[in-house]
């Protein structure tokens, strides 16, 4: 790290202790930007990167409700609304047992350099609770939903703080957070959620973008390497959202997913995942990946022990969670001879896994690139909503494959131009840096 960057760092362990996640973040950009304070010394001479790494607003609030048996329960809810330089807070809301301060701070940092990235007017924020959606009914999910709003809603606003879904937050949980926003204030505001319905002011595509937005970004990595995804092995790693249309757009692109997990083991089936079944199971039974395997018979396999790493692959996309992917199960990817690594998740892979992956060569993209279609086309349903417009799929589509080519040009640009070719972390982190820093310094000291 960069003899000016250091002491941020140590300031930023000092004043936030036991936030492991948000260290390890901010830790990953800060030693990427060495070459910018030796290039360009202003941005340390400012305090901006000090600025950057202290969130500007952190609300912490109760949530009570009443479960099914008629006890009260009670969880805690959060909104780090991190940099606005570039527009309105952005980022989503995740309900998730792991929940907790230090993980908000870590996934509203990512979001400032990965909205950044898109080119978009956005901000860096996120959100979310420690409660857990599992297992409980439309009912409880609907109480809990309509008591976090009814706090929520006095921080947001479509030109304020714009929230999204995330883990453990998707149609039903965004239908409810709306309906109790617009109850309270009187008024349909579309642009104050994204990831909303078709038919109540959201986007096509929405659904899709993270997923399909990281399997373009990971073309065209393979298209520099004089490669494709046609006829590609590929190991996805969750079951949720994010992977299965990561999935879809593989398969869309003639590639082969041979294997998926979720957190009661893995699935192999060399044949090919059946998308159409596990997307039953995930999406509308809400069943686990043993019951893929139950029913579709043949070679599928389940796995409880191990993980999903060890089966060989050419592309490995982790799609699951934070620091899910060791320097281990780098070794082990590398050992099998995989090409290409894209994080669909954020952060799922260690530092250590990271510089396994680039000390071997292998075409690395980090989260906040290769991620970044999922807030890009909620930027696109903004837009839709402030123009009372929709777009249709193919157009919606389009502009996100247009988004993700010129982010992946972007870092790999940026990359080159610091000394670093082919290092997209470097470049992805630069580049988000370098354009939020410079509307920081031109607002002044704020």
């Amino acid at each position: 790290m960069h003899d000016r960057l250091t002491p941020v760092f140590e300031e930023v362990v000092r004043r936030n202790p036991g936030e492991a996640e948000f260290h390890q973040a901010v830790r990953e950009v800060l030693e990427s930007l060495g070459p910018v304070v030796s290039k360009h010394p202003h941005y340390a001479d400012a305090a901006i990167i000090r600025r950057m790494c202290e969130p500007e607003r952190q609300i912490i609030f109760r949530v009570p409700w009443v479960d099914d048996a008629g006890e009260v329960q009670l969880n805690r809810g959060f909104r780090v609304e991190f940099n606005s330089a570039l527009g309105p807070y952005k980022g989503g809301l995740r309900f998730h047992p792991s929940v907790y301060l230090g993980i908000v701070k870590f996934l509203g940092f990512e979001q400032i350099f990965k909205n950044s990235l898109t080119g978009m007017p956005i901000g860096g924020g996120k959100g979310g609770s420690d409660f857990d959606p599992k297992g409980r009914s439309d009912a409880e999910v609907m109480r809990f939903c309509q008591s976090f709003m009814t706090e929520l809603y006095r921080h947001i606003g479509e030109y304020t703080d714009v929230p999204a879904g995330d883990i453990g937050v998707g149609g039903r949980e965004l239908g409810y957070l709306f309906g109790q926003y617009k109850r309270i204030t009187n008024q349909y505001e579309s642009g104050v959620l994204t990831g909303k319905g078709l038919t109540w002011g959201g986007s096509q595509v929405r659904t899709e973008a993270t997923g399909y937005g990281t399997v373009f970004f990971v073309d065209e990595m393979l298209k520099r390497r004089g490669r494709s995804l046609d006829g590609v092995k590929t190991v996805v790693s969750g079951s949720g959202n994010v992977a299965i249309y990561a999935a879809e757009k593989v398969y869309q692109l003639g590639g082969r997913v041979i294997a998926m997990s979720d957190s009661s083991g893995y699935v192999v089936d060399e044949d090919g995942i059946d998308l159409y079944l596990m997307k039953d199971i995930k999406e509308k039974r809400r069943g686990r990946v043993s019951d893929y395997v139950d029913e579709r018979g043949g070679g599928a396999r389940l796995v409880t022990g191990g993980s999903v790493w060890d089966v060989p692959c050419d592309v490995a996309l982790p799609c699951a969670t934070q620091n899910e992917l060791t320097a281990e199960d780098a070794a082990s990817l590398i050992r099998n001879g995989v090409v290409a690594v894209a994080e669909g998740a954020n952060m799922p892979c260690t530092p250590d896994a990271v510089r396994a992956f680039q000390d071997a060569g292998v075409a690395f993209a980090p989260g906040k690139a290769a991620n970044a279609g999922g807030v890009a086309t909620s930027a696109l349903e903004m837009q839709q909503n402030a123009s009372r417009d929709s777009w249709n799929f193919a157009y919606t589509e389009e502009r996100l494959h247009v988004i993700m080519r010129d982010i992946h040009e972007r870092c790999a640009a940026t990359a080159e131009e610091y000394g670093a070719p082919g290092n997209y972390v470097v470049g992805a982190n630069i580049s988000g840096f370098t354009k939020v820093a410079d509307a920081m310094i031109a607002f002044g000291v704020i």
